[in-house]
């Protein structure tokens, strides 16, 4: 599946009709899932690459509820509301990889909507020089990261490809045949 599909209002693409197809089931599946929801206007330039899409003050986050597509318009119901919600669109694209819906909206030109699954932020918990020491555990190496002030200790499992795309990553150094 390509990583991004596109539906587009009008195009004579000969893919259009099996890509409506396909973000349509994607829209569908969204049901009771939580979404990020964010609006945003297109540049001047037109480069949707300078969009900002960090979180911002009026961006939404809720499960939808019933998402269906009917003709070449969107609907769906938010939590708690019996009111119906819609979106007539001129184009549509889908970040299969991402699992993002960019939405261009027919009655606003200047408007682009991006719903999807909200993106997972990681923890990250930094040691510096930390003492380190590593055994191998079957076909696994084991890999033991502590910081003694601190009395942390971060036990790595990881399998010998997993090794040597670690050492592939590090700067001057060799990985295992």
């Amino acid at each position: 599946m390509p990583t991004k599909i596109v539906w587009q209002q009008d195009s004579n693409n000969p893919d259009n009709t099996n890509n409506f197809t396909l973000i349509k089931q994607w829209w569908a599946s969204l049901n009771a899932q939580e979404m990020t929801w964010q609006q945003r206007l297109i540049p001047e330039s037109g480069n949707l690459d300078e969009i900002n899409w960090e979180s911002q003050r009026f961006d939404e986050k809720f499960a939808l509820q019933l998402p269906e597509i009917r003709g070449i318009t969107l609907f769906w119901y938010k939590p708690d509301s019996n009111n119906e919600r819609s979106i007539t669109v001129k184009k549509l694209e889908l970040d299969t990889t991402r699992q993002k819906l960019y939405i261009y909206p027919q009655s606003q030109p200047q408007l682009i909507i991006r719903i999807g699954k909200p993106d997972i932020n990681y923890q990250t918990i930094e040691l510096k020089d930390p003492l380190v020491a590593g055994t191998s555990l079957g076909d696994n190496c084991v890999l033991l990261l502590r910081d003694p002030e601190r009395q942390i200790e971060i036990k790595l499992t990881l399998s010998r490809y997993s090794v040597g795309q670690l050492l592939e990553s590090l700067p001057g150094s060799n990985p295992p045949d």
